[in-house]
C-alpha cells in the first residue's frame, strides 16, 4: 500500500466521522481508566450498562474504595473476568489515592504502574481523556487493541505480527502525522467493530473497499 493510499483511506474515514471518540461512558479521566480497565474482554455496551450504575455512587478512587469488594462487584458482575477486575480497580483506586492524590497522573509511566494497566490503557488514556497526541519523550503512540490490530493487517494499511510491530508500522506509514494520527485510534476502531468485522466483513458498504487490499472481499 502507498502513501496515497494511506492518506485517502484516512481522509475518507475523517469525512464520515470528524469527532470521533470512545464508546465508553465517562466524564472524567478516572471514569475512562476504570470503564478501560473494566473494557477488556468485554464489550462497551455491556461496560456503559455496569458504569452507568455504578459512576452515580462511586466515581472517584475513594467513593470505589469505600464501596469494598462485595460492594464493586455488585456493580460489575455482568462484565467478564469481573472478579480479577475488582480486585485491579480497587488496587488502582488506593495506588491513586496513596501516590497521586486521589487524581489520574498525565504520565505514561505512573499509568503504566497501575495494576491492571498496560501501554494500551495507558495509550487510551493519554490520548482520550488528556488530548495527547505523543508521549512524555515526544514520540507519537497509539493504542492498538483488536480492531486496530486486524484492519492493519486486512487492509494492508500497515501489517505487523504483533501488537507493537502494528502500532510501530502504523506511525510510522501514515502520513501528516499532525492531521490524522490524533483520531487514528477511533477511526480504526469504529470501522472495525461495524464494517471491517472480523468473521464476516461488510465490503459492499465499506467506504475504503477500493482502496483496501485485503484479497478475499465479501459482496455483504
Amino acid at each position: 500500500m502507498n502513501k496515497n493510499k494511506r492518506i485517502e483511506i484516512l481522509t475518507r474515514l475523517r469525512d464520515n466521522d470528524p469527532e470521533p471518540t470512545t464508546e465508553l461512558n465517562f466524564s472524567t479521566p478516572f471514569e475512562l481508566l476504570i470503564a478501560v480497565l473494566l473494557s477488556a474482554q468485554a464489550t462497551d455496551v455491556g461496560v456503559n450498562k455496569a458504569t452507568d450504575k455504578l459512576y452515580p455512587i462511586a466515581n472517584t478512587p475513594q467513593a470505589i474504595l469505600d464501596l469494598g469488594l462485595d460492594g464493586l462487584k455488585s456493580y460489575i458482575k455482568t462484565i467478564g473476568l469481573f472478579n480479577t477486575k475488582a480486585v485491579n480497580t480497587l488496587k488502582t483506586c488506593q495506588m491513586l489515592v496513596d501516590l497521586h492524590g486521589g487524581e489520574v497522573p498525565e504520565n505514561r509511566a505512573a499509568l503504566e504502574a497501575l495494576p491492571g494497566v498496560g501501554r494500551k490503557t495507558a495509550n487510551v488514556v493519554l490520548n482520550t481523556a488528556f488530548g495527547w497526541l505523543k508521549d512524555n519523550e515526544g514520540k507519537y503512540f497509539l493504542a492498538v487493541d483488536t480492531h486496530i490490530y486486524r484492519l492493519a493487517n486486512r487492509t494492508k494499511y500497515a501489517p505487523g505480527k504483533t501488537v507493537e510491530q502494528v502500532e510501530a508500522n502504523i506511525i510510522k506509514l501514515t502520513p501528516n502525522k499532525t492531521e490524522f494520527m490524533f483520531n487514528l485510534h477511533h477511526w480504526f476502531i469504529l470501522h472495525g467493530r461495524y464494517t471491517c468485522t472480523a468473521k464476516k466483513p461488510k465490503c459492499g458498504s465499506c467506504i475504503i473497499e477500493d482502496l483496501c487490499e485485503f484479497k478475499e472481499k465479501s459482496e455483504n
